[in-house]
């Protein structure tokens, strides 16, 4: 299966799904500075060995565009973002794929988690923490 990882910050995810699963993993963010941060620290790390980081806003890269479709997204941005995103996630993923999406305020959770089942995802966990809430959903 592939993986990516949007909003990658410093690409701890990313190396920890290559890591754990063995699978493919691309990761990207929109910030040129988490961008080389996540390339130095694929490079200092054994378990980020094989990552790519690009520059992208969202899967907008054609190397995200190339890798798809993904069996498994990690969207760590904000929830407007995650909402603008969510015809793309369905676009670059398969059914049965799933999608983590945090960085979500618990007030916008609702409205993120319905934009996403408008789009044919289906909620398998919530996992708040404190103001915060991270939804794990499966596209149909």
């Amino acid at each position: 299966g592939r993986t990516a990882d949007i909003g990658c910050g410093t690409g701890v995810l990313a190396m920890a799904a290559r890591r754990v699963w063995h699978r493919a993993v691309l990761a990207s963010d929109i910030d040129p500075v988490a961008v080389a941060t996540g390339r130095a620290n694929m490079r200092a790390n054994r378990g980020g060995a094989g990552v790519p980081v690009v520059p992208t806003a969202g899967f907008r890269n054609p190397a995200l565009r190339t890798a798809a479709p993904f069996d498994l997204v990690f969207a760590n941005i904000l929830a407007r973002p995650l909402t603008r995103l969510a015809p793309d996630m369905a676009r670059h993923t398969r059914p049965g794929s799933v999608v983590i999406l945090s960085g979500i305020l618990a007030r916008q959770a609702n409205r993120v988690e319905a934009i996403y089942r408008g789009h044919g995802f289906r909620r398998l966990k919530r996992f708040p923490l404190e103001e915060w809430v991270t939804l794990m959903l499966r596209r149909d």
